[in-house]
């Protein structure tokens, strides 16, 4: 992810102490940040989804791409230098080189997320409870073209949970 580095000169380098909220799940910014050096975590609601100090790692990909509020929160963990561009979607698109390594790395996540879905629906094949609904996500995943995509779910919640 380092070589992502080298294609973002003209991004300004920001600052951040440890503690600040880079990104916050569901709001929406615009903003794409490269990490440079520094430690953040990803939090989707309370939970710790990574913790991240690879020089050249994206966050707000999602976002900026989807043009929807951000998924999941952005927190500096220690001091972090990272280049930070407030119109995420100009920059990709003046940048087709990051923009296909975007979609390379989007692909690698889908793959790995699919693989693993595949997985979990072998295992409760036949479950009746929430666990059989794995089976309609790899479907929506595989199938589910749609441009006016929203995150998030409009099932009802599952009393049993």
């Amino acid at each position: 992810m380092r070589e992502i580095l080298d294609h973002c000169g003209e991004i300004p380098l920001e600052r951040f102490d440890a503690g600040t909220i880079l990104l916050e799940e569901g709001q929406w910014s615009g903003r794409l940040l490269v990490l440079e050096e520094g430690e953040v975590e990803v939090l989707r609601g309370d939970t710790r989804v990574a913790l991240i100090a690879e020089p050249g790692s994206m966050f707000g990909e999602m976002s900026v791409l989807l043009d929807v509020p951000h998924t999941a929160t952005v927190r500096a963990l220690s001091p972090v230098t990272a280049r930070l561009a407030d119109d995420g979607a100009a920059f990709l698109k003046r940048h087709p080189e990051i923009a296909f390594f975007l979609a390379r790395l989007l692909a690698q996540r889908l793959n790995a997320a699919t693989t693993y879905l595949v997985d979990i629906k072998q295992q409760f094949e036949g479950h009746g409870d929430h666990l059989g609904m794995v089976g309609e996500v790899l479907d929506a995943l595989i199938h589910n073209q749609q441009d006016d995509f929203t995150p998030g779910s409009d099932r009802e919640p599952d009393p049993r949970m």
